[in-house]
């Protein structure tokens, strides 16, 4: 039984490959700052995470969470809308359980050749986040 905090990872499976990415990231940087990833649930997308990381902070074994997607640019004001929206109920969950989330999302807005190079930064800066607020 390890005495280190424990996260949860919440993916969307919208962008499997690029987000597979950012879970490879998110779990070095998990490793290298002590933190134990007990579970990944992979949703549809990004409308899915809050319900997910809700599920997951409810549990007396996890200390915090980080979710990992991608929202991009589309031709209407929908991805920004919706990244509001995620974002706004991913804060509202750590007011109300009092657990960290470390937000991971590209975007919204995002165009695909700015993808790439984001992937791993957010993905370690999220694991951060929530280490920093873990250790207040």
């Amino acid at each position: 039984m390890s005495n280190r905090p424990t996260i949860a990872l919440v993916i969307g499976s919208f962008h499997k490959n690029a987000c597979e990415a950012m879970v490879s990231a998110a779990l070095a940087a998990a490793t290298e700052a002590g933190l134990d990833v007990c579970e990944q649930v992979w949703v549809p997308g990004s409308m899915e995470k809050p319900l997910a990381v809700k599920r997951l902070l409810t549990r007396n074994n996890i200390d915090g969470a980080v979710v990992l997607g991608i929202i991009e640019r589309g031709e209407t004001a929908h991805g920004r809308v919706m990244g509001q929206a995620v974002i706004q109920a991913l804060i509202g969950l750590q007011l109300e359980t009092g657990k960290p989330v470390g937000i991971g999302i590209l975007g919204p807005e995002i165009l695909p050749d700015q993808i790439p190079l984001r992937l791993a930064p957010y993905a370690r800066d999220a694991v951060h986040a929530v280490h920093a607020m873990l250790a207040e």
